[in-house]
């Protein structure tokens, strides 16, 4: 029986592309006839995926586990941060919220989540031949040490091999690697197997010399110098910063058929829910960061939130509240809430006893006659769902996933129940709080995380949109997906994840990793 292995990917830094490259070697040990998992003992992060056991995770695991070609399970990534704030976060463990802790609070608490952690790693390692363990933001961040629980004290107490990673495309790569290395403590440093330089684009022999020189500086081989890429889709970084570029994108060059708007929040959780509406042909989709306008979009989305209140809050402070009201009023386009966004679209919020805010209730954007309260006693639902559609476009089934606080009640008749769920993490139910339509059909909000990733109901609103710009159908799509992970969205994921791993593989010194894990 082989011996089971493991392998840490560390980082100089947040966003140097630690969680694309351990999705890359996951799904290059799965193509090289190996069981192999990924591993992040703790992630902060305000994209998120739900199990199907109804557990919340970080998405990054579940997209490097379907990477590796293994369902996403809770011990993947058993301690999840979803930032409310500055300074405070809810505290996820084991895939259920124990709470909001402040930033200092939670430094006390992390001690007593080893054994936890120790506990899920030895789980996936039983079952499994490689684990490819992640670690978080850079692991020289000395005023985190004594408490550290996802960097260099996972790879001690699991004895795992380090790579640690650089970005070249944010310049001072060789700086980076030699100061962080330089601030490890000599017991850490030596667990450093192999540096990897990421995102490189330019002419490797003028980038040899340095190769050569941060080689004999640190003693420590470069194994593997990995290109920039433009033509492979992947989800993105899942920090908690979420990704500048993609909230700042604009429209460039011609506009196409159909335009959407996603209005870009302080908290905004989820933003994956629209790669499939990003991949369409005929979609042209932006992000609409603090001081852009709103421009004369066919849709606008309001997403999820991790903080419905305050991102309200900001809608209004900064006039996007008043230009949504005008543009639904005028007829001018569609309104989509997902989630918080749903949450904002009713007349009211109410947070009694400060689940989400210290602010007790809010006036929404009054656009679905409704009212949505926190209430302390009532579980956060995270479920995979399976929910019909009754909508004037399109009445079907769909599936998706919810991870919300709060309830949602109408007071009148005036909006139109718009989705059913019948089933929950694979339970049988019948419950209304999937989401609704106004009765013009121009607002729609719904619970349901992933809506669009359902190829047929994507289609058919785009084409609905179409119709309303008197334009005729498109009826095909182009993001089919065949993947069991076609839940993360209509892409395709199976090639994308195998175009990710030839290009690592062919960029990297794979008989060396194997070496450091001594799987040979």
């Amino acid at each position: 029986m082989m011996m089971k292995k493991r392998i840490m990917v560390q980082g100089t830094g947040s966003g140097v592309g630690k969680s694309v490259i351990v999705a890359a070697l996951c799904r290059i040990f799965t193509q090289d006839g190996y069981e192999v998992v990924p591993f992040k003992s703790q992630n902060m992060a305000l994209n998120s995926y739900v199990t199907k056991d109804g557990l919340e995770i970080g998405r990054a695991q579940a997209f490097q586990a379907f990477a590796a070609r293994k369902e996403p399970t809770v011990e993947m990534n058993p301690i999840l941060l979803k930032p409310s704030s500055d300074t405070g976060a809810q505290v996820i463990v084991r895939g259920r919220p124990i709470g909001n802790m402040t930033a200092k609070e939670y430094h006390n608490f992390k001690p007593k989540a080893l054994n936890l952690i120790k506990e899920c790693f030895v789980k996936l390692e039983r079952e499994n031949d490689i684990v490819v363990i992640e670690g978080a933001g850079s692991p020289a961040e000395i005023n985190l040490r004594e408490n550290d629980i996802v960097n260099m004290s996972i790879a001690k107490l699991l004895g795992a091999p380090v790579l640690l990673l650089g970005d070249i495309d944010k310049g001072g790569v060789f700086a980076w690697i030699v100061g962080t290395l330089e601030l490890l403590e000599e017991e850490e440093k030596e667990l450093v197997k192999g540096i990897l330089i990421n995102k490189f684009r330019g002419d490797m022999d003028i980038l040899k010399p340095g190769l050569e020189f941060l080689e004999k500086r640190v003693d420590i081989p470069v194994i593997g110098v990995i290109p920039y890429f433009h033509d492979i889709k992947i989800q993105e970084e899942d920090s908690v910063s979420l990704s500048v570029e993609k909230g700042k994108r604009s429209l460039r060059g011609k506009e196409k058929g159909i335009t959407i708007e996603v209005v870009y929040l302080p908290h905004i959780s989820n933003f994956t829910d629209f790669d499939a509406l990003e991949a369409e042909d005929d979609v042209s989709l932006r992000y609409v960061g603090k001081g852009e306008k709103i421009g004369e979009p066919d849709v606008i989305i309001i997403p999820g939130s991790k903080n419905t209140i305050g991102d309200l809050l900001y809608l209004k402070n900064n006039g996007y509240a008043s230009q949504i009201v005008e543009r639904v009023r005028s007829r001018k386009c569609v309104v989509f809430g997902i989630c918080g966004g749903y949450q904002m679209l009713c007349n009211t919020i109410i947070d009694p006893e400060g689940v989400e805010s210290t602010l007790r209730e809010i006036e929404g954007l009054a656009l679905l006659p409704a009212v949505t309260i926190f209430e302390t006693h009532a579980q956060k639902m995270t479920n995979q769902v399976r929910a019909i559609a009754d909508l004037e476009f399109y009445k079907g089934e769909i599936a998706g996933y919810e991870i919300h606080m709060g309830r949602t009640y109408f007071s009148n008749g005036e909006t139109k129940k718009a989705f059913t769920i019948f089933e929950r993490s694979e339970k049988k139910v019948m419950d209304d709080g999937g989401g609704a339509v106004s009765s013009d059909g121009n607002v729609i909000g719904t619970y349901i995380h992933g809506i669009f990733d359902n190829d047929v109901f994507r289609r058919a609103f785009l084409d609905y949109i179409r119709v309303r710009k008197g334009r005729s159908l498109l009826s095909t799509s182009v993001s089919k997906s065949n993947d069991k992970s076609e839940n993360m969205s209509g892409i395709d994921w199976e090639s994308e994840y195998n175009k990710l791993a030839n290009l690592v593989r062919g960029s990297i010194d794979m008989n060396k990793i194997y070496e450091i894990i001594n799987c040979t």
